[in-house]
């Protein structure tokens, strides 16, 4: 049974202004200055209890640990109580739930195929049976998860380039490579056959590269931007260009790949064909964004949190990224899986968007810290101030086709601040596509691979070169 019942359609339209108006004022909330002075403070307490734990060891440390100090906790309550309200909410809702689902037929074939579904995704196999758990993605032992086949091609550090096999040679001389962001792992990318980017970039007839940077050690805490955009990726784009023999390629950077790539384009603008960019930050200007606002320096001392952290951690942003959409990613998301535990299609969805999103790895500590201060701060890219390896990066030197990308509801990167490079280039062949998604949406939306992945394919193609039959 896949089709979703009428009765959770109509309940949906119903619930959806009050889910938007919950939305708005809570979103009101995470801009208040009560909140940022206590997300500041919450902030400033982590750092100080890391260093105050990395200076102790053995049992005073687990003592430490077991035991936060009364001292501290006055100045925690603020957050707290925001957390507190939250999670009493979703006891409200859970109950409302329980209501609900006390009133239904326990046995009826929608709630057994449910429970049928949910055994098989979250129980473990019985003993004997060939059904394995899924292995940890962010294992470097392990192969990138995805729907794809792909061969690891090149390796230096932690990075690994994956070339995707094909059927049928290429039809085109310029292969696609595509630069993740250094958070999360790359395989949303590829996540599901029918909703993978790589998939939609093959069938069009391109050869396809993709950069996994890896999870960076606690050793790697002093690489920084330039040691990415001028030293990894010259690198790799170097490789792919010699292993597909072609002397130019096609760079598609997604978010903060996508400002590495334009980074390394304005560096080295004689090996990119075209450029295309997923939401890609590239105009740090406003508040329309609340991580613009989060980061702000009156509020968010990086310094603190690195030079307390080293690297920094992946829990850390992934918290960050869930509060910014609480009433989504805390209630809404959970009410939607409880009504639709019926349909296999949705739980598939559901567990590979679930597995991708908690496949967090941290970032190198200094390239964060540069990353939040050069540009969140100071967005010294639009403002021409930004020098990486000795050399100002102009984005004036970017004269090649340039493709935009957008979603017209991303809660990370607003649409402005892609949009926005397209007057700071020297490209006369510039290109806007957007999308009614969200910011993970524009990768594996049913609507993007529907509309903008066919289009955004068919740009590429028109200017790339064709390979002699």
């Amino acid at each position: 049974m896949s089709e979703r019942p009428e009765s959770d359609a109509q309940r949906e339209a119903a619930l959806r202004p009050l889910v938007e108006l919950w939305t708005q004022s809570v979103e009101q909330s995470l801009r208040s200055p009560a909140f940022l002075q206590a997300m500041s403070r919450h902030l400033e307490l982590l750092a100080r209890g890391k260093r105050q734990l990395d200076q102790l060891s053995g049992p005073s440390r687990q003592a430490a640990e077991a035991e936060r100090p009364a001292a501290l906790r006055p100045a925690q309550e603020p957050a707290e109580q925001l957390l507190r309200q939250m999670a009493a909410k979703l006891e409200r809702i859970e109950q409302r739930l329980a209501a609900i689902e006390s009133r239904l037929p326990l046995l009826d074939e929608r709630h057994a195929t449910s429970w049928r579904n949910w055994e098989r995704f979250w129980k473990p196999p019985p003993a004997g049976d060939i059904v394995a758990p899924l292995p940890l993605a962010n294992s470097q032992r392990d192969p990138l998860p995805g729907a794809t086949a792909a061969d690891v091609v090149f390796q230096e550090h932690t990075l690994r380039v994956l070339r995707y096999q094909r059927a049928e040679p290429a039809r085109w001389c310029e292969p696609v490579l595509i630069c993740f962001a250094l958070v999360n792992r790359p395989y949303i990318m590829d996540l599901q056959a029918d909703r993978s980017v790589v998939r939609r970039l093959l069938d069009r007839g391109f050869d396809v590269y993709l950069i996994d940077w890896g999870v960076p050690a606690a050793a790697d805490h002093a690489l920084g931007l330039a040691d990415y955009v001028c030293g990894f990726l010259p690198r790799v784009v170097d490789f792919v260009r010699q292993h597909s023999d072609a002397p130019r390629i096609n760079l598609l950077g997604y978010c903060m790949g996508g400002t590495l790539a334009t980074m390394f384009t304005a560096l080295h603008p004689d090996p990119v064909r075209n450029l295309i960019l997923m939401a890609a930050p590239i105009d740090f200007a406003g508040h329309d964004g609340l991580l613009n606002l989060w980061t702000n320096e009156k509020y968010f001392d990086v310094d603190a949190l690195i030079d307390a952290y080293g690297n920094c951690p992946g829990e850390f942003l992934q918290a960050c990224f869930q509060l910014m959409k609480p009433v989504q990613n805390f209630v809404e998301k959970y009410q939607t899986f409880y009504e639709r535990m019926h349909d296999d299609r949705f739980l598939e969805n559901f567990f590979a968007m679930e597995r991708w999103g908690n496949d967090s790895i941290p970032v190198a500590g200094e390239t964060f810290r540069q990353f939040v201060k050069w540009l969140y701060q100071q967005n010294q890219l639009v403002r021409g101030q930004l020098e990486l390896g000795g050399r100002r990066v102009e984005l004036s030197r970017i004269e090649c086709p340039l493709l935009l990308l957008a979603a017209d509801f991303d809660h990370l990167v607003p649409t402005s601040s892609t949009l926005a490079l397209a007057r700071h280039t020297g490209s006369r062949d510039v290109h806007q596509l957007l999308v009614d998604a969200g910011h993970i949406g524009l990768a594996v939306s049913s609507k993007a691979h529907r509309t903008l992945w066919p289009a955004a394919a068919d740009w590429i193609a028109t200017r790339s070169s064709p390979k002699a039959p």
